[in-house]
C-alpha cells in the first residue's frame, strides 16, 4: 500500500516552495503518528481499570483510518483490502464474543485494529494478540489463585481483576500486539 501525500496537494493555501509545511501532511502525521497509538493505549488502560472497553474508542480509530486514508490518497483497492481485514476479525471476534470468550469491547477493538493494520499486517498482529492474551490468562489464573495483598484490596480495578470468575481484559493483549506491529506499516512510511 502506498500511502504517501502527493506531493502539490497544498490544500492549505501555503506554499510548499517556500518552505511552509503542507497543511495536509501536517495532518496526516499527526493523525498517523498519534491517533492509533494514543487510542490503543487508552483502550488497553479503560480495560485493565474499568474491564470495558468504550464504542467512542473504535469509532475514533474507524473515523481516523477514513481521514487518513482520504488524506494519504490511498487506492480503491487498498482501501477495500483494508475493510476486508476488519470485517473479516469483526466476524471471527464476534463469534468469540457470541461464546463468551471474549469481551464486545474486545472484538471492536480487534477489528478496528484490523482495518489499520490491514491483511499484510493482521497474521502476526492476530498471533502476537493470541500469545500475549495466552500469558495475560496465565498470569490472571495465577493471581487470582493467590491471596489479595490488603495493600492492593483498597483499589477497585485490582479486586475486578481477582474476581475467581471474572473476565479477561483482552484489550491490553490486542492493544500491545496493534502497537508492538504499528511501526512496520505502511502508514509509517507515509512521507511528502
Amino acid at each position: 500500500m502506498d500511502c504517501r501525500v502527493k506531493p502539490g496537494n497544498d490544500s492549505g493555501g501555503e506554499s510548499a516552495a517556500h518552505g511552509w509545511p503542507n497543511v495536509m501532511i501536517v495532518v496526516a502525521d499527526a493523525i498517523r503518528l498519534t491517533l492509533f497509538p494514543a487510542m490503543m493505549a487508552f483502550a488497553a488502560s479503560s480495560d485493565l481499570l474499568t474491564m470495558t472497553i468504550s464504542n467512542r474508542v473504535s469509532l475514533i480509530l474507524l473515523a481516523g483510518f477514513f481521514a487518513l486514508a482520504a488524506i494519504a490518497g490511498i487506492s480503491a483497492m487498498d482501501m477495500l483490502s483494508h475493510l476486508g481485514a476488519g470485517c473479516v476479525v469483526l466476524v471471527a471476534a464476534f463469534g468469540l464474543f457470541c461464546r463468551g470468550i471474549i469481551g464486545g469491547g474486545d472484538a471492536k477493538l480487534a477489528a478496528a485494529a484490523a482495518l489499520w493494520l490491514g491483511f499484510d499486517h493482521l497474521l502476526p498482529f492476530l498471533l502476537l494478540a493470541s500469545l500475549l492474551g495466552g500469558a495475560l490468562s496465565l498470569a490472571l489464573i495465577w493471581f487470582r489463585m493467590a491471596p489479595l495483598p490488603e495493600p492492593l484490596a483498597r483499589y477497585a480495578w485490582v479486586e475486578r481483576l481477582h474476581v475467581k470468575n471474572g473476565g479477561v481484559p483482552y484489550g491490553i493483549a490486542l492493544a500491545a500486539a496493534a502497537l508492538a506491529i504499528y511501526p512496520d506499516t505502511a502508514w509509517m512510511t507515509l512521507v511528502p
